[in-house]
């Protein structure tokens, strides 16, 4: 095995197809969206080049675009709360028990592995007012029925219902990543901790949270890149209503290039959102290697 990795040519052998899949599945799609993002195209006639104008449209005058920005923030916020958080709670709790581990960490992975469709239209039902879905009925149960509302039409509550399920979904694919970052601890490093008279809390947060710190930080970074292109759920849910209260850019950007026919446009907001993701992770890296020093 060494022999292998000191040989460049080998290594280039291994690493060649997983370079050329990426150059033809993301590099050259993000090249071909800049170029079209410097004309105006139907997708039918010729493309005119207008330079900059789209750029221009967008960061100018064009008020759903924002309204989507700042919607993509919030959702992006919920999501890596339910996801990362959630998830390491969960994963702290399985730590702490030795019977039925394997059937929990089983039950919260399987929404990781339904398809969008079918947690739309479930969550869909979870949420409808008429006829009852689950959750308002609870709600009625508990003596709270005023709080029952059509959740997904509701403007104050739409873009809070469409986040929960994305969040959701993937609650435990970060519970097993980060289960698995608690569990490669080595236990005489908490045996001596203990010894030291530290109590659970200082445990966990000055000897646990530093040593799986680039775990959490990976997974930060996935969580919020994959929320920063959140789009099938929302787009099955609500398609961005009611009132443009649950678009994001993802959406804004389908629906401009593919309905509107707009795809110059449209890869003006698509090069956007690879921009504001790369932006992304550089901010989250910073902002956990500043919390090391």
């Amino acid at each position: 095995m060494d022999k292998i990795l000191r040989n460049r040519k080998a290594v280039l052998v291994f690493l060649l197809p997983a370079l050329l899949v990426y150059v033809f599945t993301v590099l050259a799609p993000i090249l071909w969206s800049m170029y079209f993002s410097f004309f105006s195209w139907d997708g039918v006639s010729d493309m005119v080049y207008i330079g900059l104008d789209n750029y221009t449209k967008m960061f100018g005058g064009d008020k759903t675009f924002w309204k989507a920005f700042s919607n993509n923030l919030i959702y992006v916020f919920i999501i890596v709360a339910m996801q990362v958080f959630l998830g390491l709670l969960v994963a702290i709790l399985l730590t702490s028990i030795t019977k039925g581990r394997e059937l929990f960490k089983t039950l919260y992975f399987a929404p990781a592995i339904i398809t969008s469709v079918a947690i739309a239209q479930l969550f869909t039902s979870v949420y409808s007012f008429e006829p009852v879905g689950m959750l308002n009925f609870i709600l009625q149960q508990l003596g709270l029925g005023a709080w029952s509302k059509p959740w997904l039409s509701d403007l104050k509550w739409a873009l809070g219902a469409v986040s929960v399920p994305e969040g959701w979904r993937y609650i435990g694919l970060y519970m097993i990543i980060l289960y698995t970052a608690l569990l490669s601890i080595p236990s005489d490093i908490e045996e001596a901790a203990r010894i030291d008279g530290a109590s659970s809390w200082d445990l966990f947060w000055s000897i646990k949270m530093p040593l799986i710190k680039p775990v959490l930080t990976v997974s930060i970074i996935m969580a919020t890149t994959g929320a920063l292109k959140g789009f099938d759920i929302p787009y099955l849910m609500t398609n961005g209503g009611p009132g443009r209260v649950t678009e994001l850019l993802p959406t804004y950007m389908y629906k401009t290039a593919f309905s509107s026919l707009d795809f110059g446009y449209g890869s003006a907001m698509a090069v956007f959102i690879v921009i504001e993701s790369l932006i992304a992770v550089a901010f989250i890296r910073r902002m956990m290697e500043s919390k090391e020093t």
